[in-house]
């Protein structure tokens, strides 16, 4: 996940031991915030992708899908851990389904009564818990917000329990969803909101171009897709001589201008006015000089 991400995420508790989840351990997806949590199925019960469970997430009993089993738990701590507390059933189904017919009108009213009261927040969704008399509303700001007045008012209209949470602009993104501008569903609501951390260094390692529109998520923040392959650019270039080092060879000093790493093509220009377009195998580190020397091959 970005180095913004949610407090509430944070890994807690020591490493899993797998003896102990003989049933396997399952990433899961709350159906609501895209949010992703993991559970281990109850004794006699296996999951498959897609299916619907009921679990006890930080909001409250909840719906989520199963995404899939987790191979490699070196990433999963015992906090990160919810209770499972059933399959989804029938009557399930369609109370969700009458819950979320009421979640547009309920998303309505909390926005006026944010307007009525000037309060300066953006309402992102409303979501009524499935198994408990509570509707949540999720929002963005700022800065902290002094809401105790309107959820008085929307107490006093829903008759139940109110909670309002407040979430930064990549959770908004997370929520939502949409396409990003490869054309696919954001990363954080199709594949995952545990995403690697993101820098303006992996940009730059990827020789992409720096135009903060370009590179930039509509949340606002980098693409969270920069380090996709920033450790296998990382490796391929330590092979390589970095841009901007000097080689020199024929009696003049060149400069490596542009390592592709993909291309296998390395462009050094000369202090003699030559510039030279070779492939990686005409390039060498030599150990004894500590230093990188050409070796073009003759045309």
């Amino acid at each position: 996940m970005s180095a913004d991400k949610h407090k509430d995420h944070q890994k807690s508790g020591g490493p899993l031991d797998p003896g102990q989840y003989p049933n396997g351990l399952f990433r899961a997806k709350i159906l609501h915030s895209s949010e992703t949590e993991v559970i281990t199925p109850p004794d006699g019960e296996s999951y498959e992708p897609g299916d619907q469970i009921i679990v006890k997430t930080r909001y409250g009993n909840d719906m989520v899908s199963i995404l899939g089993q987790i191979n490699d738990l070196s990433h999963v701590r015992k906090g990160d851990m919810k209770s499972v507390v059933r399959r989804v059933t029938a009557d399930d189904v369609k109370k969700s389904e009458s819950l979320k017919a009421k979640e547009d009108e309920a998303f309505k009213i909390c926005r006026e009564k944010i307007d009525k009261q000037k309060l300066d927040m953006a309402l992102v969704s409303a979501h009524y818990l499935l198994d408990e008399p509570k509707v949540m509303f999720f929002f963005t700001a700022e800065n902290r917000i002094d809401f105790r007045e309107l959820v008085k008012d929307l107490v006093s209209i829903f008759k139940m329990r109110i909670e309002l949470r407040q979430i930064g602009v990549r959770d908004e993104s997370r929520v939502l969803g949409g396409l990003g501008v490869c054309g696919r569903d954001y990363c954080c609501h199709g594949l995952t909101d545990h995403l690697s951390p993101v820098s303006i260094k992996m940009a730059k390692e990827q020789n992409l171009s720096l135009n903060s529109m370009k590179i930039s998520g509509p949340c606002g923040r980098l693409l969270c897709c920069l380090s996709y392959e920033y450790e296998y650019y990382q490796e391929e270039k330590r092979k390589l001589p970095s841009e901007g080092s000097r080689i020199h060879w024929d009696g003049a000093t060149f400069k490596v201008v542009e390592v592709n790493i993909f291309s296998k093509k390395i462009k050094l220009s000369g202090n003699d006015g030559r510039f030279l377009d070779l492939s990686t195998a005409e390039v060498e580190f030599d150990k004894e000089s500590k230093g990188w020397k050409l070796n073009p091959v003759e045309n």
